[in-house]
């Protein structure tokens, strides 16, 4: 069984497809995807098919993003401040569904009830949020706030779990993943002129795939010698 996460997708179906094609997760692995599918990039609708398919191939364990927060709002007829959610990506979220009318109930319904929070697998050693969590209470405990829009800087010291954060949301325009003693970013800037991330846990290996379908792999050894 391999634990495998996905860093912020942002509608960037082409990478995603290419990611998974070289990641190939089975029945028996589990995928744990960090949130942001949508807004930015081209295809939030595809991302968002593409995830309602994936649960028919692997284990996924999606988890909520702030970007998907900010849409369900919308789509709800919730939201306070549509023209901010616009103007960080909603404008390319409508058009590749062509206009909120078009938003299919399955997608309303994952995001609204099929995503989680936070995932803190049994018998591991690391816990997946979107966001970030405060070092000093139980991911039970969290508030959503931090769960989907603080970074990981905000967790200056390790969980009281003494296990290792595994977050998106902090873009590291770098393209690299930030990897720290009690935490690991793989929000790696998908939309822009990065990479989306997958990261094998148990093999501690980076996979990498960019919307020009593009690959690279390497380890932790990679990061430190840059």
């Amino acid at each position: 069984m391999r634990l495998i996460a996905i860093g912020d997708i942002h509608g960037c179906l082409s990478a995603f497809e290419t990611l998974l094609g070289e990641l190939r997760p089975g029945k028996d692995d589990v995928l744990v995807t960090l949130g942001d599918y949508v807004d930015r990039g081209p295809d939030s609708n595809g991302v968002i098919d593409r995830l309602l398919g994936l649960r028919d191939e692997t284990t996924l364990v999606p988890l909520l993003g702030n970007h998907d927060a900010l849409f369900l709002e919308v789509l709800e007829g919730t939201s306070e401040n549509l023209q901010g959610w616009l103007s960080v990506g909603g404008v390319q979220t409508l058009e590749s569904y062509g206009g909120k009318s078009g938003v299919p109930d399955s997608h309303v319904a994952f995001l609204k009830s099929g995503c989680r929070l936070w995932y803190e697998p049994e018998g591991e050693q690391v816990f997946f949020v979107h966001g970030s969590a405060f070092p000093g209470l139980p991911l039970s405990e969290q508030t959503v706030d931090w769960l989907l829009w603080r970074r990981i800087h905000d967790a200056e010291w390790p969980h009281e779990s003494g296990k290792k954060m595994i977050c998106g949301h902090t873009a590291q325009r770098s393209g690299l993943p930030l990897v720290m003693p009690h935490a690991v970013c793989i929000d790696t800037w998908a939309f822009g002129e990065g990479w989306l991330t997958g990261y094998d846990v148990h093999a501690d290996l980076f996979v990498q795939a960019n919307q020009a379908g593009e690959i690279r792999r390497f380890g932790p050894e990679f990061l430190a010698e840059g």
